[in-house]
């Protein structure tokens, strides 16, 4: 097998296994119906947490962020770790495809071939990739994502600016090659948030509340 083919093969099974829609199966099996038809329209822990459960919201999440870093594991834990070169970046083959299965199972998140890739935005299956390629990393982008959120309370610049920050972070910390694909995860997260952006701009974007309605 060579290696072109070893690391379609991870970029495929990471898609895969992005691509359960976690968020959708179970608030249906919860007795939600669909939860494409409940406030934003997205599968994402945040919309299912708009039925009132926050126990299926943080089963959403966990699910979610554990999907994107599995995918990354088995693609370290089987592939040889032998030395590649990656657009001239001289790194291990293992290291690149847990990547390639992790970014791939972030964009299957966002978009799943079983939902006519309509999916969520990603926040959590990057976080679950992140902090099993690198958890130094993720426990950083963590960090910013919650002095954002306590300091302006919007959810989606706390997630924006992490997500951002890692790349920034990685450049300095880590081999080159993780940038190339942190980067690639923080454009999609951004791209993803496009809606979000322009009310942040507008100052319509909702507020994280710590109080009770």
């Amino acid at each position: 097998m060579t290696i072109h083919t070893v690391l379609l093969l991870c970029a495929l099974g990471g898609y895969l296994l992005g691509s359960i829609p976690f968020g959708l199966v179970l608030t249906r099996m919860a007795g939600y119906g669909d939860i494409r038809k409940i406030g934003s329209g997205n599968i994402g822990a945040t919309n299912v947490l708009r039925t009132g459960n926050k126990t299926l919201a943080l089963l959403t999440v966990i699910l979610d962020a554990f999907k994107a870093g599995f995918a990354a594991w088995l693609a370290y834990k089987f592939v040889p770790a032998t030395d590649y070169v990656f657009f001239g970046l001289f790194t291990q083959l293992n290291i690149v495809a847990s990547l390639v299965a992790g970014c791939l199972g972030v964009l299957g998140h966002n978009f799943p071939v079983w939902l006519k890739f309509k999916g969520g935005k990603g926040v959590a299956s990057a976080f679950g990739f992140i902090l099993v390629t690198n958890w130094h990393l993720g426990l950083l982008a963590f960090g910013v994502w919650l002095i954002m959120a306590f300091l302006f309370r919007y959810s989606s610049l706390a997630a924006l600016t992490a997500a951002v920050s890692v790349p920034v972070f990685s450049f300095f910390l880590v081999e080159p090659v993780y940038a190339i694909f942190y980067s690639f995860i923080a454009v999609l997260v951004i791209i993803r948030h496009h809606a979000n952006i322009r009310r942040l701009l507008k100052g319509e974007e909702s507020k994280i509340t710590f109080k009770k309605k």
